[in-house]
């Protein structure tokens, strides 16, 4: 018979840690342990931290971003090029594609990838929106940064098929060996795209 090592509390706690992504029973054990031996340093802080979330963190209203302001910090930036949509599946990689400094645009989250199997189609995504923003003058071109996977393949052709009216350039991601890739090592498929695409050089 198996007997808990600890209070319900703590048990609560190491239960609620192993919900996270990359956290299973026994890494939720080991960081519960880890907060808890440092509570007034870590533990602490992150609770007021996560209860400031609670209180001030919104959707934006205007591409989907989260954050503490609404417009989000990237919508109100003056300095970004209003000229560009970058859309993306999630929050997750907006956050990326901000990390790697690579275009300084506006944003547009759809929330997900259209997906028949798993029954999320076209009204649960935020792809309106996106028509509507692209519909705007000011904008020229809209990137779809979207997975090279079935689901995020066929979300991008539904996009550009919706956007065919629009006077916007429709572009996405380059798909091909990545930097410091070796073609000895990457798939078939990688391998056909970065063909496909061959840039001059």
């Amino acid at each position: 018979m198996s007997t808990a090592a600890a209070g319900p509390e703590i048990e609560r706690l190491i239960s609620l840690l192993a919900r996270l992504p990359g956290l299973g029973p026994r890494s939720a054990r080991r960081a519960a342990l880890f907060l808890i031996k440092k509570r007034d340093q870590i533990m602490a802080p992150l609770a007021t931290a996560i209860q400031t979330a609670l209180e001030k963190i919104e959707v934006c209203r205007v591409c989907g971003n989260i954050d503490t302001q609404n417009p989000c910090t990237v919508c109100t930036d003056v300095r970004r090029d209003p000229a560009v949509i970058v859309a993306v599946a999630d929050v997750a990689d907006l956050w990326a594609l901000e990390r790697a400094r690579a275009i300084n645009a506006r944003y547009h989250v759809l929330g997900g990838t259209l997906s028949p199997l798993d029954g999320i189609g076209p009204q649960d995504l935020s792809i309106d929106a996106l028509v509507s923003r692209a519909h705007d003058p000011a904008v020229t071109e809209v990137i779809l940064a979207l997975n090279a996977t079935v689901d995020g393949q066929t979300t991008a052709h539904y996009i550009t098929d919706l956007l065919h009216d629009a006077n916007v350039k429709v572009t996405r991601l380059a798909h091909g060996v990545p930097v410091g890739g070796e073609l000895d090592y990457l798939d078939e498929g990688t391998l056909a795209a970065a063909i496909r695409q061959r840039t001059t050089f």
